[in-house]
């Protein structure tokens, strides 16, 4: 008998401090070899490509795919460009468990992994947030950051005041200082942890506007090798953490882009995010060191997510029951 969770489900039961809990516990599985997490094939399709991210799980006795479709045209309607639906399978028996719509657990997962990387990277005093992109996965990501670093103040950059306003109501309740910035460079050049958060295909982010002691978390470029939202130079000058290596190095255009151009190696994306919760030594070494998340979204942390849906909703009464095999 499988559940399945629809995004009304998913909004009820989803516990934001838990996920992130079990993100970074993921992360440290992943790095120790308790967790697979293969790079995501790539299924192109009619104007579109779908990216199966499927990853296993021994703590959790499960399996899981997300199928995320990739439909930039889909803008053009009013549409999202990307939809998303996790299976969730037992490792015991092989039944599929759940079936759970991916919006709301793509956006929350997402925004965990980037606090897991900024309570392992940032600088323990960083009190300014700023978010480059100021819509659902930014409220998620002040969320977010805002258990891990005693922030104070947050800048905010997007094309649109109104979509700014919408982002300092949806936090009121965080009681930090919301300020419009009339530009990105404004906010990498006044925050202590930046986070990019915009579906931008040329970068958005200039190295050369970086300062000593950043942590910066690139996040929003869909997983395509020609989107990014850091130039070359700001990779290159960046002590970068990656959450899966081989995701990386097949869907970060930040990533291969700036390969490409000749500011990176293959070899440079040596550490995961794993490695450094397992090794803090491997992350920042200093005050003035430069650290970036790139962050593409792996398929491990859809799996733990869903795990944690999945038993609140049995034990809750969630969800509608389904017997896919009868």
């Amino acid at each position: 008998m499988a559940i399945v969770l629809t995004h009304s489900d998913v909004t009820a039961l989803i516990d934001r401090a838990a996920v992130a809990a079990a993100v970074e516990q993921a992360h440290i599985d992943l790095s120790t070899g308790s967790a697979t997490n293969p790079a995501p094939a790539m299924l192109p399709i009619d104007r579109g490509t779908v990216l199966p991210m499927a990853a296993s799980a021994r703590r959790h006795r499960a399996s899981a795919v997300k199928m995320l479709s990739d439909m930039p045209f889909n803008r053009e309607s009013g549409r999202p460009a990307q939809r998303s639906t996790i299976l969730l399978m037992s490792a015991d028996t092989g039944e599929c468990e759940a079936v759970i719509d991916g919006r709301l657990i793509t956006a929350v997962r997402t925004a965990a992994a980037s606090a897991v990387a900024t309570a392992h990277l940032a600088r323990t005093s960083s009190a300014v947030l700023g978010l480059i992109g100021a819509g659902a996965l930014a409220v998620e990501h002040a969320r977010a950051i805002a258990r891990v670093r005693p922030l104070e103040k947050v800048f905010v950059w997007s094309r649109s005041i109104e979509t700014v306003d919408r982002f300092r109501t949806a936090i009121a309740d965080l009681d930090l200082e919301v300020e419009p910035a009339d530009s990105p460079r404004h906010v990498v050049s006044t925050a202590d942890i930046v986070c990019t958060l915009t579906p931008s295909r040329e970068p958005i982010v200039d190295g050369a506007w970086f300062r000593a002691g950043l942590h910066l978390n690139a996040v929003g470029a869909p997983p395509r090798a020609d989107h990014r939202e850091v130039d070359g130079a700001g990779m290159a000058a960046a002590r970068v953490v990656v959450d899966s290596r081989s995701t990386a190095l097949a869907k970060s255009g930040d990533v291969l882009l700036a390969i490409e151009e000749g500011h990176l190696a293959a070899d440079d994306i040596a550490v995961e995010l794993g490695d450094v919760i397992v090794q803090p030594s491997r992350g920042r070494r200093d005050d003035e060191e430069i650290t970036l998340f790139n962050s593409v979204g792996i398929g491990l942390q859809d799996l733990v997510t869903a795990r944690l849906l999945v038993d609140a909703a049995l034990e809750q009464g969630v969800g509608t029951r389904v017997e896919l095999a009868g």
